[in-house]
């Protein structure tokens, strides 16, 4: 089980990196930032798309609400600019989300549609939670690693020194 202030402090930490690495794909090049390099998602582009549609579809669930157009390996916007945008909209979103939980809706279950099986799945709430943070932090491991090969350091990405 995950505690409330857990959710609280992923949600700054998610969003505290998600500037870091965008501060530092404005050093790259539109082609660099959509080179194929041989990563699940192809480019640094299309996994930052694919991290934004991941955590607006979880945001869509948890409100009832329809999963945004476009799949998981699509990409929402094709303009860095316009997406930097929509993940900072995303973010405080997440931020804001975070601060409005409930200790008893984490221990409830919920009931959604997985676009990854085709079928509808029940799971513990704080399950699901977790695992966007988890998500969120397993993609930027590989954007880090592709802006690496290009000579960029986001920094230091530890929760302990954010």
């Amino acid at each position: 089980m995950i505690s409330l202030e857990y959710c609280k402090l992923m949600a700054q930490y998610n969003r505290w990196m998600n500037e870091k690495v965008y501060s530092t794909c404005f050093k790259l090049t539109d082609s660099q930032r959509k080179e194929n390099r041989g990563a699940f998602f192809k480019s640094i582009h299309s996994t930052l798309n694919h991290i934004l549609w991941v955590d607006l579809s979880w945001m869509a669930r948890f409100e009832g609400k329809d999963l945004p157009g476009g799949s998981a390996s699509s990409d929402l916007y094709s303009d860095f600019d316009e997406l930097f945008s929509a993940r900072k909209e995303c973010d405080s979103k997440i931020v804001d989300w975070s601060l409005g939980i409930d200790s008893s809706w984490l221990e409830s279950n919920f009931r959604f549609f997985s676009v990854v099986y085709q079928k509808e799945l029940e799971k513990p709430i704080w399950v699901l939670v977790d695992h966007i943070f988890n998500h969120q932090t397993h993609h930027r491991g590989q954007i880090t690693t592709l802006i690496s090969q290009f000579g960029f350091d986001v920094g230091v990405t530890d929760l302990a020194w954010m």
